[in-house]
């Protein structure tokens, strides 16, 4: 590209962030992060209107497992749409919704041995959450749930409730009731057993715990910062909830869709949660879609007592039964996802053991991995610096001390590679210019 045409490029993205923030509200987040016009995506990478290739680590927050625009998802959508296919049908029935249901209930549920019906809610994970919380109420006449330290749930009022992070509770600006906290998989360390202690506080009638209606966990906490509960915690939770009559639900719309090797984030501890909440990669395409997976016994919804009018999707219908079939009709991607997991995960413990584990620590499962630092501050800079240097890479956790590595599942070794060294050679700058002092 010409020098006249970079100025000329320049000048037009200046315009267009200037729109952004003449017109934008002041709740823009991501965008903070990340000060450049993105006007195109591939695969695992996103390009500036100046032509600028950025590494994506992000993914849309977990929404875009198969990649941008990924060619199979792309097409069968394009040929849904020349054909001129239901774009918005409510709940009413669509070829697009039955190939959905039909697929989902042949390649993921069936061989699961897992017995659910769908809710089709409100296209955001928020959605789901709300319904699911509903439901667990309606079913057990019971209203308190209990939700669990660092927990992240969604920002509407029922979903934000029972999300733990003091930031998101504060924007509800009301008194958010019926939920209360208990210890997440490892809260208090690893000697505490998390789970005696709920138990307790469910039976003893003084423990001021009312009964819940229904348990809600992750069993990876992505938002929260990458806390894993083992399949032993998740097994005793599980039986907790059936021993006292409580509803257990799983917000798998973070960490399911593939996200740590298997479809469903629960399968390796399996366990059969009574609901089941997912979002964000389910269209594969980035198109808004929620679904409840509710066992059939607990369906005891009035016909429209719960609704949305965009709750029937049909262009995600169809990129999502593409990419089941596609990636999950056989064991290859699975093992493919597990292989780069282990990458991942390997390369952050060997960049925490090159910083000292006092200072830095790896977290997570699957391809749900990320680096935790002492000083909090380092992972911002180490983020930061990282954009300056072709990376698109965020923080999370209760402090955003993790750097959080949420690469599409598709990424190829290499890219993968490549993002992992900028975040390598971006640690070691951020920690040879900040003294040890500063971290503790």
């Amino acid at each position: 590209m010409s020098k006249l045409n970079r100025a000329v490029v320049k000048q037009s993205q200046v315009k267009v962030m200037e729109i952004f923030e003449n017109l934008e509200s002041e709740v823009q987040s991501y965008a903070r992060s990340f000060p450049v016009v993105f006007n195109r995506a591939k695969g695992s990478y996103l390009f500036t209107e100046a032509g600028e290739r950025y590494i994506d680590f992000l993914g849309g927050a977990g929404t875009l497992n198969y990649g941008h625009n990924n060619p199979v998802l792309k097409q069968a959508l394009i040929d849904y749409i020349v054909d001129d296919g239901i774009t918005h049908g409510l709940d009413m029935h669509t070829r697009a919704k039955a190939g959905f249901l039909q697929s989902m209930q042949d390649v993921i549920l069936a061989p699961r041995e897992l017995d659910y019906i769908f809710q089709f809610t409100g296209p955001t994970g928020t959605n789901a959450v709300e319904a699911a919380l509903k439901v667990a109420r309606k079913v057990t006449g019971r209203s308190n749930v209990l939700s669990f330290t660092n927990g992240f749930h969604g920002c509407t009022l029922g979903a934000v409730a029972a999300t733990g992070n003091k930031h998101h509770r504060g924007g509800a600006a009301v008194s958010l009731t019926d939920v209360q906290r208990v210890p997440f998989c490892g809260y208090h360390g690893r000697n505490v057993d998390t789970l005696k202690m709920i138990e307790k506080l469910i039976a003893d009638p003084s423990s001021g715990v009312d009964l819940p209606a229904a348990m809600l966990v992750e069993t990876v906490q992505g938002e929260g910062g990458l806390n894993v509960a083992d399949s032993k915690w998740l097994q005793g939770l599980e039986r907790i909830c059936r021993k006292h009559e409580i509803l257990l639900i799983v917000d798998d719309i973070q960490a399911g869709c593939g996200r740590t090797g298997t479809f469903f984030s629960f399968e390796e501890a399996g366990i059969k949660p009574d609901l089941v909440t997912l979002s964000k990669s389910l269209s594969g395409f980035g198109l808004p879609f929620a679904v409840v997976l509710i066992k059939p016994e607990l369906d005891v919804w009035e016909p429209g007592e719960h609704n949305g009018t965009f709750r029937g999707n049909n262009h995600a219908f169809v990129t999502a039964k593409a990419a089941v079939e596609h990636y999950w009709s056989s064991d290859e991607f699975a093992k493919e996802v597990v292989e780069k997991g282990e990458y991942i995960g390997a390369r952050f413990k060997s960049m925490a053991e090159a910083a000292g584990f006092t200072v830095a620590h790896p977290k997570g499962r699957g391809m749900m991995r990320g680096l935790a630092f002492a000083n909090p501050s380092h992972a911002a800079c180490i983020t930061k610096l990282a954009f300056d240097k072709g990376l698109v890479v965020e923080t999370a956790g209760s402090r955003d001390e993790v750097v959080k590595c949420l690469a599409p599942l598709t990424t190829p070794l290499e890219v993968l590679a490549e993002g992992l060294d900028i975040i390598e050679e971006c640690m070691h700058e951020v920690l040879k210019s900040t003294p040890l002092a500063a971290a503790s």
